[in-house]
């Protein structure tokens, strides 16, 4: 069993009071806390800095989301085991968790003893999401994820490119094929997502799913 004395965290958020809460509750419980942070640079730069075993990070925080600072961190190789914990129960949230691999995604609304039954779950290697989500959000921010990654390499850099509102033209020039090529795989992403074939409808999803296209 691990003990909550060899369980060292960092805590972010950016509402003072939920920060004191969660603070004081992990502390009251022997948990190791190595820093608190108010914003998500903060928070980068805490987890870089004390290599804690576990993060808890908000999601809307200044300078940097939850999101970001999750990206940024693993882009650097920490080995930190990253929770979420938000007041965002949409299914674009979730896919965009999923899509980071995080570890775990909380509500705020959670008990604490939920909190530590995914502070276990991910230290053994599990993913694990509240219990408040339903099994169909589950199920379908997981189904989208899965038709993303049958995308090929070049599909993705070109739904990228759609997602930051870059034309056909532009595409073509910036990747220095015919715009008949991107136009090929434009009718491919839209069939293995299985988006409705009409006018825009490809720009509209790629829109509507920016940040989980931009962490593929």
């Amino acid at each position: 069993m691990i003990s909550k004395q060899s369980i060292s965290l960092i805590i972010a958020d950016d509402h003072p009071l939920l920060l004191k809460g969660l603070f004081e509750e992990f502390k009251a419980n022997n948990y190791t806390i190595l820093g608190t942070a108010v914003n998500g640079m903060e928070a980068l730069e805490q987890i870089l800095t004390h290599k804690p075993r576990v993060a808890l990070l908000d999601i809307d925080m200044p300078l940097l989301t939850g999101f970001e600072v999750i990206k940024t961190a693993k882009e650097k190789g920490s080995k930190t085991k990253f929770i979420v914990l938000s007041f965002h129960k949409e299914s674009e949230y979730v896919a965009q968790a999923k899509a980071l691999s995080i570890n775990g995604y909380l509500l705020k609304e959670d008990s604490f003893s939920e909190i530590e039954d995914c502070i276990i779950a991910v230290l053994n290697g599990d993913e694990y999401f509240s219990k408040s989500f339903d099994a169909f959000s589950l199920q379908n921010a997981s189904e989208e994820l899965r038709k993303l990654k049958q995308l090929t390499p070049s599909e993705i850099t070109i739904l990228k490119l759609i997602a930051r509102q870059i034309t056909t033209g532009e595409i073509a020039e910036t990747l220095n094929v015919s715009a008949r090529t991107v136009e090929k795989h434009r009718s491919n992403i839209i069939a293995k997502l299985h988006i409705d074939n009409s006018s825009n409808s490809l720009i509209s999803w790629a829109l509507t799913n920016k940040n989980i296209v931009l962490d593929l």
